[in-house]
């Protein structure tokens, strides 16, 4: 079955930097775009960052510059990069992976502190 597993959740200070995970299996991963969410407390689930299947990337605003996006097709991972991390940060990080069907991980925490 399909599964997208998120890990590199955590607390982290004000600054510091966290890089997330999401690992994917029982899809073929080099064609699905790909994708990081995430849902503070009250709030609705919001895209942070996207990877399409041929490498381009797009951010939400009140990330561009910290976090960064990649994928490694061999290793059926994409990872989320983020540096300079703020309280606002906080919430759950869900990964995300799209090519005809839509699917999520299970999610995985995030806590800045200030």
């Amino acid at each position: 079955q399909v599964q997208l597993v998120e890990s590199g959740g955590g607390l982290v200070q004000a600054g510091g930097s966290l890089r997330l995970s999401c690992a994917a299996s029982g899809i073929i991963f080099s064609i699905n775009n790909m994708g990081w969410y995430r849902q503070a407390p009250g709030k609705q689930r919001e895209l942070v960052a996207a990877i399409t299947s041929g490498g381009s990337t797009n951010y939400a605003d009140s990330v561009k510059g910290r976090f960064t996006i990649s994928r490694d097709n061999a290793k059926n991972t994409v990872y989320l990069q983020m540096n300079s991390l703020k309280a606002e940060d906080t919430g759950v990080y869900y990964c995300r992976a799209y090519y005809v069907t839509v699917y999520w991980g299970q999610g995985t925490q995030v806590t800045v502190s200030s």
